[in-house]
């Protein structure tokens, strides 16, 4: 069954009391319109970041609840499809980013999305890689707003999560409670300046439960590898965070000793990140491992 939620349906934190719109079934679809992270209060190049109201921030659309989901599961969302509108924005924001210091701000920029291809001015275009940047579920305790990543996702930054990724969240409420927003035309790695292509939207998103299993943090699957994640104030912090949850993996899912996880991970994997703008006061980082998918370890969970 197809389902379709408002952009006016939309949550500011994820809390363990959050209260769903919509519930559905494992297989179900449901298309989220999406806000852009500033919810429309930028619209042009004169509309600058200092002057609007940063509580609505990063809107997401939901929460979904799915039947079945309980705590101890994964709660599955594929990503069929990411549709941005045709103009986002990105921002220079004053104290966030490695340039900051550098640069004018604050300051925005106005780009067209087009045809598969984002254009910045007439001189640089590129292709677009529709993403959603805030994804996650209903945590077991703490409230975080929709600008933080922890261990139900939440703001994960993640250039990966479009059409084809499905999303292993780990269930800590009944239902789930999933929602999703801040939509990108595209996005880098690390998100230096703290903003990648904003822009409004709507994704497709099928729905599915996986019984008695789940990880500390979402992990991803793609057609040729999965991405556990991890989330620390510091770079190094997270990085040895998801290494160790990269490790526990290949360990109880796929039976490797714990020996041959660390080596594995280091010969075969590629440590990243997706979110790594410094300074950013009261934002952490969110690290990654891409773990290529072989016949030792096909998916993040075994059979």
């Amino acid at each position: 069954m197809r389902h379709r939620i408002s952009r006016d349906e939309v949550v500011w934190a994820f809390g363990p009391d959050l209260v769903p719109v919509l519930e559905v079934e494992p297989g179900d679809v449901v298309t989220f319109e999406t806000n852009d992270c500033f919810t429309g209060q930028i619209r042009s190049e004169d509309d600058l970041v200092t002057s609007i109201d940063m509580t609505r921030i990063n809107s997401a659309t939901g929460p979904v609840a799915v039947k079945g989901a309980e705590p101890g599961d994964s709660l599955v969302a594929e990503i069929l499809d990411v549709r941005p509108i045709e103009w986002g924005v990105a921002t220079l924001i004053p104290g966030f980013g490695q340039l900051i210091e550098q640069v004018k701000s604050p300051l925005t920029r106005l780009f067209e999305v087009r045809d598969g291809m984002v254009k910045m001015n007439d001189r640089v275009s590129f292709p677009a890689m529709p993403m959603v940047g805030v994804v996650g579920v209903a945590t077991d305790g703490e409230e975080l707003s929709n600008g933080l990543a922890g261990r139900h996702g939440g703001n994960l930054d993640d250039h990966w999560h479009g059409a084809g990724a499905k999303i292993f969240f780990p269930v800590r409420q009944p239902g789930g409670m999933f929602a999703v927003g801040d939509m990108h035309a595209a996005m880098g790695d690390g998100e230096i300046c703290f903003t990648g292509v904003e822009i409004a939207g709507e994704v497709d998103i099928r729905f599915d439960v996986l019984k008695r299993k789940q990880a500390t943090w979402p992990v991803t699957e793609l057609a040729d590898r999965w991405l556990p994640h991890a989330t620390a104030y510091e770079y190094d912090e997270a990085l040895a965070l998801v290494a160790d949850e990269a490790a526990r993996l290949l360990v109880d899912q796929h039976g490797f000793s714990l020996e041959d996880a660390f080596i594995f991970l280091s010969v075969a994997c590629d440590a990243g990140v997706a979110q790594a703008c410094k300074p950013a006061e009261g934002f952490g980082t969110i690290a990654r491992f891409s773990i290529p998918k072989i016949d030792a370890c096909p998916a993040p969970f075994g059979v």
